[in-house]
């Protein structure tokens, strides 16, 4: 066995978890502080196909919490997918990666196949569009994000979540993560959001929960029971907990996806 293959100290993940992890084909969108924690975590797991989505190059703001990324690549200002492909052959060489620097819109081929999506974007619009993607693909969708906010001078509060969004069960509007007065406010501050903060530890933790989602997801060793997952972090005190917000909200299927309506959209022709 050669250190490539060897991973006896996952093996409590179930007997046919290393062939599982190697022939799962996983998305990430967004390869910043989140998404390349994510992107080294899987590779460490040995997912065999990873594919990666990120418009951006690095630049100087991004190195505080950017897992892969030098000096040197600051300087070049190397795209964020370069890096977490440098990132994960570097671990795995045999792990196949397939990358697409483009808005996620733009690289539906690396999306609607995949067996898991990651979202690591900013925004909740952007959010709900990467969820109704998922859905019109049947994939389970699992997003993070973290928030800083200011609460007085020298006082802030440091936020994040990890949603689990499976098909056919409640999506984030159903739970109450995206609500229309969030989606209205932030379409009301565009252009004003200046700075969005970020650390590099509290990227790591909500990225951990996300990955550890995953692995309940695909492996034999502690199955997913559960019709979604919504775990908060409190950055301050260092704690994660169950969001209490879906106990508040009601009780249905889900409305905001038609079943019937997966796939690629099409169009009738003699309507257009």
């Amino acid at each position: 066995m050669s250190y490539q293959s060897d991973f006896s100290r996952q093996q409590f993940l179930g007997d046919d978890s290393e062939r599982i992890l190697r022939e799962t084909r996983v998305t990430i969108v967004g390869l910043g502080g989140g998404g390349s924690h994510i992107a080294q975590q899987l590779a460490h797991l040995g997912v065999g196909h990873i594919r990666l989505i990120d418009p951006q190059r690095i630049d100087a703001s991004n190195l505080n919490r950017l897992i892969g990324a030098t000096a040197q690549d600051v300087e070049q200002e190397t795209p964020k997918v370069e890096i977490a492909q440098r990132l994960i052959k570097g671990i795995r060489p045999w792990v196949k990666v397939e990358m697409a620097q483009s808005e996620w819109q733009a690289a539906a081929s690396l999306i609607k196949d995949t067996h898991v999506l990651f979202g690591c974007v900013d925004g909740y619009m952007q959010r709900s569009y990467l969820e109704a993607a998922a859905r019109r693909y049947c994939l389970p969708y699992i997003d993070i994000g973290m928030d800083v906010t200011k609460l007085e001078e020298r006082h802030y509060a440091v936020a994040g979540q990890m949603i689990v969004s499976l098909p056919g069960r409640p999506c984030m509007r159903c739970l109450g993560f995206l609500t229309q007065q969030r989606l209205d406010q932030e379409e009301d501050d565009y252009g004003d959001a200046g700075i969005n903060p970020q650390v590099v530890w509290t990227n790591g933790t909500l990225a951990s929960l996300a990955v550890g989602a995953f692995v309940r997801l695909v492996c034999p060793w502690a199955p997913f029971k559960y019709d979604y997952e919504w775990l908060e972090l409190d950055g301050n005190s260092q704690q994660v907990t169950s969001s209490r917000q879906p106990d508040y909200m009601p009780k249905h299927p889900c409305t905001h996806y038609n079943q019937c309506d997966v796939g690629d959209p099409f169009f009738r022709w003699k309507t257009i």
